[in-house]
């Protein structure tokens, strides 16, 4: 693995704080446990800008600062009580969401198709993570806690994924015409 620059640093933690300032707003429904949330805006946008490695690294430092009592989960929440929590199951998915989504906004960035097949792929593990964790904390079925924690914010977070790939897309392509991301890096 190549070591990271200072400006590879930066970029990563630019989009830790972004993660930072979107995860923690939050809308609570009555009928879950799990609020609707800016996290899944802030995973799909920071993929779609750095790629696999670098939004992998970005959404780790998030999840870092949060479990050391950084408020930057859900409702302005921290610590390792939140992880342990209800939606704990979500937060870890976020890793390997953003993995997959980073993998495939490396590679088919330029096929809209396959973006968001990967995007949707990642989402859908992220989903499976949160659904096994909401159903073992809150002693729910896998069914009901799909419904608690899953069917209603397919929506949302398909508008969500939408707005990160056309801004996402457009700043990537903004920090490597400007020499500070290449496609070697991203990946």
């Amino acid at each position: 693995m190549n070591r990271l620059s200072v400006r590879h640093l930066t970029l990563v933690s630019l989009m830790a704080a972004v993660l930072c300032i979107l995860g923690p707003w939050t809308v609570s429904i009555p009928i879950s446990p799990v609020p609707i949330s800016l996290g899944f805006l802030g995973i799909y946008f920071v993929t779609s800008v750095l790629g696999m490695r670098l939004g992998t690294a970005s959404v780790l430092i998030y999840i870092l600062m949060g479990l050391v009592g950084i408020p930057v989960f859900t409702g302005f929440t921290a610590g390792p009580g939140k992880l342990l929590g209800p939606t704990g199951g979500y937060i870890i998915g976020y890793i390997f969401m953003a993995l997959i989504c980073g993998f495939f906004a490396d590679k088919f960035s330029r096929s809209l198709p396959l973006y968001f097949l990967g995007m949707i792929l990642g989402t859908a593990v992220c989903y499976f993570f949160g659904t096994l964790w909401l159903a073992q904390q809150m002693r729910y079925t896998f069914y009901q806690a799909l419904w608690a924690g899953v069917i209603p914010y397919i929506p949302a977070d398909m508008v969500k994924l939408i707005a990160a790939r056309v801004v996402g897309i457009q700043l990537r392509k903004r920090l490597s015409s400007a020499g500070l991301l290449t496609t070697s890096e991203k990946g």
